[in-house]
């Protein structure tokens, strides 16, 4: 995975800045509930905090920070003068404004990548199919670098490293307290395909073994045996969250920008191909078998 969105709607708080994305979207979600119950418009609500309508819209989103004074005003227009409701929001204002962890590595990410990284780093469950490579969460640091290599050729060796080290950055997660449940189908492609030297190939194989046998960590192949199957229109990431009132959302990554579906219909799509993917996959014992075997042949 590569480190303008498209529709995408809401997204576990977790540490410093770990749920800032959520809680940013969560605060637009309920700013937009309040003034949809008064019936007042997004104009209206603009020219209250002496912005545009476009500006409301993108804060009700979860795609800008929060001023104060702006979430003050507007709960004053809405209506809202209970204390404790003001402070509770006012409050998840200031909490959507800390800055993530990854915000160090800003200037080896694009900002669509870094809304993602917030959001995989505040999901319950990740799931994934990926056909090109490992995906990101269970590369080694010296395939990671391979990759990374591949793709930007020219790029000088600290940032080459940077990105490596944001890569494992992420992957800290899966062994945390609060880990996530995450569920990957890797095509057969992405083992074959050779990424550095055969050792490397050979360590990344190896780890990929270790890390099935994980509890919160479930790893199956769709094997070239099988055939056409479900996967046909390419890699996809889901994320589920913790939150009741936060929808799951669909992650799909171009080359200069990447698109975060959560429309119900679009959803139930990919939870479709997902669900076939997994079914016509062999069980995570039958993957290692996979991996073994192309161990061997290494």
């Amino acid at each position: 995975m590569a480190e303008s969105a498209g529709s995408w709607g809401y997204p576990r708080p977790d540490g410093p800045g770990g749920g800032s994305v959520v809680r940013r979207i969560l605060l637009g979600s309920q700013l937009r509930r309040l003034r949809e119950s008064r019936g007042i418009t997004r104009e209206a609500a603009g020219y209250s905090i002496r912005a545009s309508e476009s500006k409301i819209s993108r804060m009700e989103l979860g795609r800008v920070s929060f001023k104060a004074r702006d979430v003050e005003d507007l709960l004053t227009l809405y209506g809202v003068a209970d204390d404790a409701e003001r402070g509770s929001l006012l409050g998840l204002a200031k909490e959507a404004n800390v800055a993530g962890w990854w915000h160090s590595f800003g200037d080896v990410l694009p900002g669509w990548f870094q809304t993602y990284i917030g959001l995989e780093g505040a999901a319950s469950l990740i799931r994934i199919y990926e056909v090109q490579f490992v995906h990101g969460l269970l590369q080694t640091e010296s395939y990671a670098h391979a990759v990374v290599v591949r793709g930007m050729p020219d790029a000088p060796a600290a940032e080459i490293d940077k990105r490596v080290a944001l890569r494992l950055e992420r992957q800290k997660a899966l062994v945390s307290e609060n880990a996530p449940q995450l569920h990957v189908v890797l095509d057969e492609a992405a083992l074959r395909r050779p990424y550095g030297d055969r050792s490397v190939m050979q360590d990344q194989l190896r780890h990929l073994i270790e890390v099935s046998e994980h509890p919160n960590i479930t790893l199956q192949v769709m094997p070239f045996s099988f055939g056409g199957h479900a996967g046909e229109s390419g890699a996809f990431t889901m994320l589920r969250f913790p939150e009741s009132d936060l929808s799951d959302i669909v992650y799909l990554e171009q080359l200069t920008s990447a698109l975060y579906l959560d429309k119900r219909e679009e959803v139930a799509l990919y939870e479709r191909v997902m669900g076939r993917l997994c079914e016509d996959s062999p069980d995570p014992a039958g993957a290692r078998d996979i991996l073994r075997g192309l161990l061997q042949l290494i």
